[in-house]
């Protein structure tokens, strides 16, 4: 029973850490992977990098965008965010 006593604090503290940092991690790193996995043609998105663009072609691990007159492409990776969902995509036209 002493010996318990002795590492309760410390199995307290990994408890408290589980808690406060390791799960909010975990969800929030879910949460980026299925957004990620989600990602459509005609969705408006921003890098990681600070690039914003518009989806114009999805592969199984890269992103391909348009911003201004360019085309980049980036793996999904690197997509931090989706800023606008696409509605509907109407062969070459987006509508939002």
């Amino acid at each position: 029973m002493q010996q318990l006593l002795t590492f309760l604090p410390m199995i307290l503290i990994f408890v408290v850490f589980y808690f406060l940092l390791i799960r909010p991690q975990n969800k929030r790193q879910k949460q980026v992977r299925e957004m990620q996995t989600q990602l459509s043609r005609g969705d408006s998105i921003v890098t990681i990098g600070g690039l914003h663009g518009v989806v114009q072609k999805v592969d199984e691990t890269t992103v391909t965008l348009k911003s201004g007159n360019a085309q980049l492409t980036f793996n999904r990776s690197a997509v931090a965010e989706v800023t606008k969902k696409s509605t509907t995509v109407m062969d070459d036209e987006i509508v939002e």
